[in-house]
């Protein structure tokens, strides 16, 4: 399998909720690195950190990019939970070995931030 079909088949299992199927898409000795809190995950964490996920609700590709070892995707994550609908960004960047992901990055935001003050120019 090249890694823009795995990786859009792993993020369409994520979507379904099908936990179950995870990990055919994934390599034996799979990580996956989160850049934005800085935790890294096995196989069998990541799978769990993901059906486990509080209020998850679905998630969509936006955007796939691929070669035959190397896919990246941007999806929109959004979670339903009693303080309304938080909704995410998230980059991921996934490496293949063997027919199955062996690494994935990923770098998640919320979509409701502000840039920081004096980052931006002026408006008129």
């Amino acid at each position: 399998m090249d890694a823009g079909t795995a990786l859009r088949e792993l993020m369409t299992a994520i979507n379904e909720h099908r936990w179950e199927d995870l990990a055919q898409y994934l390599h034996d000795d799979f990580v996956c690195h989160l850049v934005h809190t800085g935790e890294s995950f096995s196989r069998d964490e990541w799978i769990a950190f993901n059906a486990d996920y509080p209020d998850f609700d679905t998630l969509t590709i936006e955007e796939l990019v691929a070669a035959d070892m190397h896919a990246a995707c941007r999806s929109f994550v959004s979670n339903v939970g009693s303080n309304g609908a938080p909704q995410f960004a998230c980059a991921s960047f996934a490496r293949m070995t063997d027919g199955r992901i062996s690494s994935l990055t990923e770098v998640w935001t919320d979509l409701d931030q502000q840039a920081p003050e004096g980052t931006r120019p002026p408006t008129s």
